[in-house]
C-alpha cells in the first residue's frame, strides 16, 4: 500500500481565468519536492480531477528555476466569467480543488521500513 497526502501539504497555487480558460499554478514549498511533484501531478492526473468539468485541453509548463508548473485548462468555466452562472466554476475556486488532488508522499517523508 502507497501511503498518500494531499499536494496542498507540498505546494501552493496561483490562479487565473480568461474565457473559458482556468490558468493554475503549483509551487512547490520545497524545493526538494519538486521532481516528485512533477513525476505525480501530470496532465492525465489534471485531467482526470477534472473529468466532470470535461476540460477540451489540459497543457503543463514546467518552470523548474521557481520549482514551479503551471496547467492551462480549457474548456471547465462554463464558458467562462461573462457567461457562466456558477460562480464556483471560476478560476480561483478551481485552484483549490486542484491542491485537494491526492499524491503518494515523497520519498523523504517516508520512514525507513514502512
Amino acid at each position: 500500500m502507497t501511503a498518500t497526502a494531499t499536494l496542498y501539504q507540498f505546494a501552493h497555487g496561483r490562479t487565473g481565468d480568461k474565457g473559458n480558460r482556468s490558468n493554475i499554478s503549483v509551487i512547490a514549498y520545497d524545493a526538494r519536492d519538486f521532481a516528485h511533484l512533477v513525476e505525480h501531478v501530470t496532465e492525465d492526473a489534471v485531467r482526470a480531477l477534472f473529468h466532470d468539468r470535461q476540460p477540451t485541453a489540459v497543457t503543463r509548463y514546467l518552470v523548474p528555476s521557481l520549482q514551479a508548473m503551471n496547467f492551462v485548462i480549457d474548456g471547465v468555466l462554463d464558458g467562462g466569467v461573462n457567461d457562466a452562472l456558477n460562480l464556483d466554476a471560476h478560476g480561483k475556486a478551481l485552484s483549490f480543488r486542484l491542491l485537494q488532488l491526492p499524491i503518494p508522499l515523497p520519498p523523504r517523508w517516508i520512514a525507513p521500513g514502512t
